[in-house]
């Protein structure tokens, strides 16, 4: 059987034979890297300086005093001062696989070795092509509709192509609906749909946008109407105008509040019946939850018309069904992604196909479970220091003391200093936050995080 010069070269026993090498020798380093670790004396100054000068640089400061080595081992990360943190943030979700993952090394070595660095609008490869079929037949599982798959460098831009994607469709509908509290993004129509002012400081308006309440699980029947009056209220006020409603089905910025079937499924089919195209967000939530897809862990999947994914899947995503197909030119770029980008999201997707990540039984929702457990019994040691609800599958959050912002910031950065990193997220009150890795924790690991964020609380009060 005849085969391409490339083939011969990426099966060549001595490339292989190089790639093994340089595994075993990561092996050798990472087995140093076993548990958080305090600075080196030695370092400080030196990692004070490229701190002060990486902030100059930008123009603002870092959220932590952070800039990795280079090297890591699993949740555990070395910063360029020696230190070793456990990663329970994820880069606010983008490692769900922790850090120096041999899988993922492996891939990109090998991608690494490809003709170009980038892929794009001209020029793609293979592993474009199988990624975006993997990808579809995960969303599809349980009956959805999505037949194609336009990849994107972030996720931001992925959802500006499902966007411009639904109003191309609804022309000349120019109103987007979205909830109270939701988060889309920050590039300057996003920002417009973001529910907080303080990232539209000095921008223009781009687009009209009209906020439903979200799902109170304190009064779900209620909370259910409430959101369908203001939903047909505002179909009423402004009747054809409303080309999507973006649905953002866990609200992450917010602090991991959860919706539900029935009230997700009630509002899509009020958007279905007016017109109105349903758009899902599944940047922050795609494979954290028991589903690969938020939509599918309620029940959404016959009323989907697009959806995006970022983050955990390395390369980003539009997903759209036939009906939303675009007219030639709406949505190229010159970069989908990078070809490691893409080479790792290749193996990522195959591993949530075949290891057991989901399902009631799945092993997110075994974490969940054992890292929920955990903060119940230190809020019901601490009651007035910490409190839920917890989050959703490996969206885990919780409320520390009286959930002021800058309480709940000043905790975060003491427990980074003690070796955890986490987050914060909402307003009134904020909450803390962790995006843990799943391909990469053990139990062990989130018992030991938890000793430290009570010890942390504890020294905090």
């Amino acid at each position: 059987m005849k085969t391409t010069i490339a083939d011969q070269f990426f099966k060549d026993s001595a490339v292989l034979k190089d790639q093994e090498s340089l595994l075993a020798s990561l092996s050798k380093y990472q087995s140093q890297i076993k548990g958080i670790a305090p600075p080196n004396p030695e370092l400080v100054d030196n990692y004070k300086k490229s701190l002060k000068e990486f902030e100059n640089i930008r123009g603002g400061p870092l959220f932590f005093p952070y800039i990795s080595s280079g090297l890591g081992n699993g949740p555990f990360i070395e910063l360029e001062d020696g230190s070793i943190k456990y990663d329970f943030i994820s880069g606010i979700g983008t490692h769900h696989f922790g850090h120096s993952h041999h899988e993922l090394i492996r891939a990109t070595l090998t991608a690494s070795l490809f003709d170009t660095v980038m892929q794009g609008h001209l020029q793609q490869s293979s592993h474009s092509l199988r990624f975006s079929k993997k990808l579809l037949a995960l969303a599809n599982a349980k009956g959805a509709k999505l037949a194609h798959c336009f990849l994107a460098s972030s996720g931001v831009m992925a959802g500006e192509n499902a966007l411009k994607i639904a109003f191309q469709k609804k022309f000349p509908a120019n109103r987007i609906l979205a909830f109270k509290h939701c988060f889309a993004g920050r590039t300057l129509t996003f920002a417009q749909i973001t529910d907080k002012a303080d990232y539209r400081i000095g921008l223009p308006n781009s687009i009209p946008v009209d906020y439903v309440p979200f799902f109170d699980p304190q009064n779900s029947e209620k909370s259910i109407k409430e959101a369908e009056h203001a939903l047909k209220e505002h179909i009423t006020r402004y009747p054809g105008l409303h080309a999507a409603m973006f649905f953002e089905l866990i609200l992450g910025e917010a602090g991991y509040f959860e919706g539900s079937s029935e009230f997700h499924q009630a509002l899509m089919q009020i958007c279905k019946n007016n017109n109105i195209a349903v758009l899902v967000d599944e940047v922050q939530t795609f494979a954290r939850t028991s589903e690969p897809f938020a939509f599918q862990y309620y029940n959404l999947d016959d009323l989907v018309d697009v959806v995006w994914v970022g983050k955990s899947t390395q390369v980003c995503a539009t997903l759209f069904t036939n009906e939303f197909k675009p007219k030639p030119g709406l949505i190229s770029q010159t970069f989908t992604a990078s070809t490691t980008a893409i080479a790792a999201g290749e193996v990522i997707l195959d591993a949530f196909a075949e290891d057991n990540y989901f399902g009631s039984k799945g092993k997110i929702i075994e974490f969940h479970k054992i890292f929920v457990e955990q903060l119940q019994a230190i809020s019901n040691r601490n009651p007035n220091f910490l409190r839920g609800p917890f989050g959703v599958g490996v969206m885990i959050a919780f409320t520390v003391l009286d959930g002021h912002f800058e309480n709940t910031k000043e905790f975060v950065q003491k427990l980074f200093d003690n070796g955890v990193m986490a987050f914060i997220a909402g307003k009134n009150p904020t909450r803390v936050r962790f995006l843990i890795p799943i391909g990469a924790v053990t139990k062990a690991h989130i018992l030991d995080a938890c000793t430290i964020i009570e010890k942390t609380l504890l020294a905090s009060v």
